[in-house]
């Protein structure tokens, strides 16, 4: 009780199969599988341009200790308002 036998699985694909006919169901597993390999792709190429950009970004980056430019010097003012 509980679980299903194999002579259970047989019954329902058969049942299956006589409702949806061979036809439909090779459609269905033709565009499911197109779906997966689309999503596996689209992962793929996701993963591919994130490690693309941090490569890309590491590379622009200069090594740690050895930075250049120009240093700015400034003054932080706080804004006041006159009130009327």
């Amino acid at each position: 009780m509980g679980g299903l036998s194999i002579w259970h699985w047989l019954i329902v694909l058969l049942v299956v199969v006589l409702i949806f006919g061979t036809k439909k169901l090779r459609n269905i597993g033709q565009d499911l599988g197109g779906a997966v390999k689309g999503f596996k792709d689209g992962v793929k190429g996701a993963n591919e341009e994130a490690d693309a950009a941090a490569n890309s970004a590491s590379a622009e980056a200069p090594p740690p200790g050895k930075l250049g430019g120009q240093t700015i010097e400034g003054e932080v003012r706080k804004e006041t308002s006159a009130k009327s």
